[in-house]
């Protein structure tokens, strides 16, 4: 059963910045490759970024790449994404997901992921 929480979330102007976090519990969420994706109203859910937790290798859609970073505090058992740079196509309800195959880690293909929280709302204008 997968147990995430995100957070994060909130409404800015084009060019600023949020930072979102997952949180979560169980052998789902300690699973080996973590991810954000995001859905806008009437789209498809996108994947955004993917983090390997063991090596920390990451990986970005084309159209976040320089502007956010997805990372891990290993403490606190957090996964974050920093968005920077802000557009206004950035806008929707951001979601973490959670694998346990490090095969499909960089594919962001959402059918791969498991999903258990019920988003946070980026809105950009």
């Amino acid at each position: 059963h997968v147990q995430l929480v995100e957070s994060g979330g909130g409404s800015v102007q084009a060019g600023g910045s949020l930072r979102l976090s997952c949180s979560g519990s169980g052998y789902t969420y300690n699973s080996r490759c973590m991810a954000w994706f995001r859905q806008a109203p009437g789209k498809e859910r996108e994947g955004v970024a993917s983090l390997y937790r063991n090596t920390e290798s990451t990986n970005y859609a084309d159209s976040v790449k320089g502007r956010f970073t997805i990372s891990q505090d290993r403490a606190k058992n957090i996964i974050y994404l920093q968005m920077n740079n802000l557009q206004p196509e950035d806008t929707g309800m951001y979601f973490c997901a959670a694998t346990s195959s490090s095969r499909v880690c960089s594919s962001l293909i959402a059918e791969h992921f498991g999903f258990g929280g019920q988003g946070t709302q980026v809105t950009v204008s």
